[in-house]
């Protein structure tokens, strides 16, 4: 007996989120070898679409890593900080939080700007900060998919560049779906991941180091993700691992399908949808948790009415209607729901099912309530 899924399951949780049937099909073309000359081609033609989508530097090197996000955020932090590293992370989430372990993790002295969940980081206080830290890195996180909120990463990235600092951002909930320019914006190294906007499955890494990034790096202590391992195999075709041919056919399609509809029409698309869903929840009398300025186009956390329960919505969500949503992390859990309209997912039609069915669900809760 199989256990395979035969039914499509409506992902609108933070990750991941649907696919493309375009991408799917790029996945049932024939396995080449990782050395095989067109599968080389494929990471060419990768490596300058990322580039693009990333909106890099001249000199910079995009490619991918075989992992998931964490393995960016790994790539990183791995090739940028040793033992002796100062760096200061802004942690306004679950994520940030991580980024901040990690770089402990690596031998670097972390000092965390904490910042409310719920609430985007003030570059004020971030210069604040840094007038009495040294930092050699800075790390942020751009779209913080535990608690819905867009940081103002272009202008946090100035003020660490005033003070010397390498920038690393998290764009893993925002590349392809939210404004990102890592060239103009001063970012020195960034890292994303396949499943959310970019609208392809889970298992690579889309990473960019920047001309300053390259000429500070560290001696990486992992064999893996070491970068001048995987700019040999990128760039020089020396043997480093064996990539998934199949999701290589499914990230280029992925870009490809990014640059035909274009970038800036793709972030205008993820911001309708979110409006269009706000307008929604409004009618619902539900709303989101970070103020308006503050808010995620692709992960909208939405606040859970009181005497409701999350868990049973969810459940409900999923077994009658087949739409899957996230439940809140951390000090966040049971207070909201992360509802992804990202890639693939990001659609009018989409946003209509979903409010339906949530409404059927708060609905048969309160009738069960007042029974």
């Amino acid at each position: 007996m199989s256990l395979l899924p035969d039914v499509d399951r409506i992902l609108l949780g933070p990750g991941p989120s649907m696919t493309a049937p375009r991408v799917m099909r790029a996945m049932a073309s024939p396995t080449l070898s990782h050395l095989d000359p067109l599968f080389i081609r494929l990471l060419d033609d990768i490596r300058a679409r990322l580039g693009r989508v990333f909106r890099a530097a001249e000199g910079s090197f995009a490619f991918a890593v075989s992992g998931t996000g964490t393995s960016g955020m790994e790539t990183v932090v791995a090739n940028l900080v040793q033992p002796g590293t100062q760096a200061v992370v802004v942690v306004s989430g679950y994520f940030g939080d991580r980024l901040a372990q990690m770089c402990e993790r690596y031998g670097a002295t972390v000092t965390r700007l904490d910042v409310e969940w719920g609430r985007a980081c003030d570059p004020d206080a971030l210069r604040r900060l840094l007038a009495t830290v040294k930092a050699d890195v800075v790390g942020i996180v751009h779209a913080e998919t535990s608690t819905g909120v867009l940081n103002p990463i272009e202008a946090l990235a100035a003020v660490a560049r005033e003070h010397g600092a390498l920038v690393l951002v998290d764009a893993v909930t925002s590349l392809g779906g939210h404004p990102l320019d890592v060239g103009a914006w001063g970012i020195d190294a960034c890292y994303s991941c396949t499943q959310k906007c970019l609208g392809a499955p889970s298992g690579l890494a889309p990473v960019v180091f920047g001309p300053r990034a390259l000429e500070k790096r560290v001696k990486c202590r992992s064999f893996y993700l070491d970068l001048h391992l995987l700019e040999d195999y990128w760039l020089r075709r020396k043997y480093h691992h064996t990539m998934s041919s199949v999701l290589v056919y499914a990230l280029d399609e992925a870009l490809a399908i990014i640059e035909e509809e274009g970038l800036e029409a793709r972030w205008t698309r993820h911001e309708r949808n979110h409006h269009l869903f706000l307008e929604g929840l409004h009618a619902c009398h539900l709303g989101v948790l970070p103020p308006e300025g503050e808010r995620l186009w692709t992960l909208n956390a939405v606040r859970v009415p009181q005497a409701i329960d999350e868990a049973l919505v969810r459940k409900q969500l999923l077994e009658e209607f087949n739409i899957e949503i996230g439940a809140g992390l951390g000090p966040l859990a049971g207070q909201i729901w992360r509802v992804g309209l990202m890639g693939a997912s990001s659609s009018p039609r989409l946003v209509v099912l979903l409010l339906g069915a949530l409404e059927r669900a708060l609905a048969s809760q309160k009738r069960t309530l007042h029974a």
